[in-house]
C-alpha cells in the first residue's frame, strides 16, 4: 500500500488509498473484514505515502477484529521490495494482497488448492471480459503457470484469466528478493518460479481494482446494491436503503442509498438511486444527486444536479451548480453557482471558483 493513489486524485491528494472513505468505512476496512471471514487475524500493512494518517485511522486493528502491524517503506521500494522489508514478521506460509483491491473471493479455497498443490507460491485469477487491457497467466492442466503474456493483442488470447492481487506464499520466496532496493515481484519474482511451483487458482466471486474514480464509484454502488458481499449489506437490510437516525429527511430518498449521520435533505431535494452521503452533508432544497458519493460536511445549495461524481469532504456547491459525467471535486473545494463541471474534471483541494467560473 505504499503508492501514491495517484490514479484517484484527487480524492488521495490529501489522504492515503488504504483509508479513502469507501460508503461508510475506510477502503481498507472492506479488506481486514474479508480476511478476517476466512480467518487470518494478524496483518501487517506496508505504508509508504501518508503512513501516519493509515496508522491514525486503523490503529493496532483491535476494533476491526484483527491486529494490524505496520513496516514503513523509507523510499518506494516495489511489491516485493517492500514484502522483503517485512520478512522478519512474517511466518512460513503467508498471503501477500495488493491494497486497492475490492473483492469477496474464497481465500479458504485459496489456501487448500495451496496446501493440496504443495505450491511454493498460488496466485489468485479473476476472469474478465476484456482480457486485452491486461497481463494474462496461463495455466496447464494441473493448474501450474505455464506462461505470463503482458498486454496481449487480440490474436493471442489463450486465456480470460488474470492475477487477482491476492497470492500465498512461502518464506523461502523472499530468497528470490535482494534486500535494499526496489524489486517487482511480477516481473523479477514470478517468472523465475515458472515450472518450479507456481500455480494458479482461478477464482470466482467479484473483484475490482477500485484505484480510478470511475472504478471507486463502480465499487460504491456495487457494495449498496449488494453485488459484492459485504458487512454494508446487513446495514442496508432488504430495501437497500439506510437513513441514520439522526440525519433529517424533509426530500426524498431512492433506493439504494445510504444517509449518515446529521446529514440534512431539505424539502424537495431528491437523494439517490445509488447515492451516499457522508456525515454532516447539508442539500438544499430542489437539488438532485444520483449516482454520486458526497463525502462528510459538504454544503450543497439550491436547485443543484449532481449526477456521476465524487465530492470529497467539506466542499461548498453553490445554487444552481451542475456537476456530473464523473467529475471530481477534492477535499474543501469551493464552487460558486451557477457552474458546470463535467466530462471527467478533476478539482483539486483547496481550489475555489466563483461563481458561473466555469461551463467546462
Amino acid at each position: 500500500m505504499g503508492g501514491q493513489g495517484t490514479r484517484l486524485r484527487p480524492l488521495t491528494s490529501t489522504v492515503p488509498k488504504p483509508v479513502v472513505t469507501l460508503v461508510d468505512r475506510p477502503f481498507i476496512a472492506f479488506m481486514l473484514a474479508w480476511l478476517r471471514e476466512h480467518g487470518i487475524d494478524d496483518v501487517i500493512v506496508s505504508c509508504g505515502f501518508l503512513a501516519d494518517s493509515v496508522r491514525e485511522v486503523i490503529g493496532d486493528g483491535s476494533q476491526l477484529g484483527v491486529r494490524v502491524r505496520y513496516v514503513e517503506e523509507p523510499e518506494p521500494r516495489g511489491t516485493a521490495g517492500a514484502l522483503k522489508l517485512a520478512e522478519p514478521l512474517l511466518e512460513e506460509r503467508f498471503l501477500l494482497l495488493n491494497g486497492d483491491v475490492l473483492t469477496d473471493i474464497d481465500l479458504s479455497a485459496q489456501l487448500a488448492q495451496h496446501e493440496a498443490t504443495g505450491a511454493r507460491a498460488t496466485l489468485a485469477l479473476v476472469p474478465v471480459p476484456d482480457p486485452s487491457a491486461y497481463g494474462l497467466v496461463v495455466l496447464d492442466g494441473e493448474g501450474s503457470v505455464t506462461e505470463f503474456i503482458e498486454k496481449p493483442s487480440s490474436e493471442q488470447l489463450p486465456t480470460n484469466l488474470i492475477s487477482a492481487g491476492a497470492y500465498v506464499l512461502h518464506r523461502e520466496i523472499l530468497d528470490l528478493v535482494p534486500p535494499d532496493r526496489n524489486v517487482s515481484i511480477e516481473r523479477e519474482v514470478w517468472p523465475r518460479l515458472v515450472g518450479n511451483g507456481l500455480y494458479g487458482y482461478a477464482a470466482s466471486g467479484y473483484w475490482l481494482d477500485i484505484g480510478t474514480p470511475q472504478r471507486y464509484l463502480q465499487g460504491t454502488f456495487d457494495i449498496i446494491e449488494g453485488t459484492v458481499s459485504t458487512p454494508v449489506r446487513e446495514r442496508l437490510g432488504a430495501d437497500r436503503l439506510a437513513v441514520d437516525g439522526e440525519a433529517t429527511l424533509d426530500g426524498r430518498a431512492v433506493p439504494p442509498a445510504l444517509i449518515e449521520r446529521g446529514a440534512r435533505v431539505a424539502a424537495g431535494a431528491q437523494v439517490g438511486s445509488l447515492v451516499v452521503l457522508g456525515e454532516g452533508v447539508q442539500v438544499g432544497e430542489r437539488t438532485t444527486i444520483e449516482r454520486s458519493v458526497v463525502l462528510a460536511g459538504t454544503r450543497i445549495g439550491a436547485g443543484c444536479e449532481l449526477r456521476d461524481c465524487i465530492v470529497a469532504p467539506g466542499c461548498e456547491i453553490g445554487d444552481g451548480t451542475t456537476i456530473s459525467g464523473g467529475a471530481v471535486l477534492g477535499e474543501g473545494v469551493r464552487v460558486g453557482g451557477g457552474n458546470v463541471i463535467t466530462r471527467g474534471a478533476r478539482i483539486f483541494p483547496g481550489v475555489e471558483l466563483p461563481d458561473r467560473a466555469i461551463e467546462f
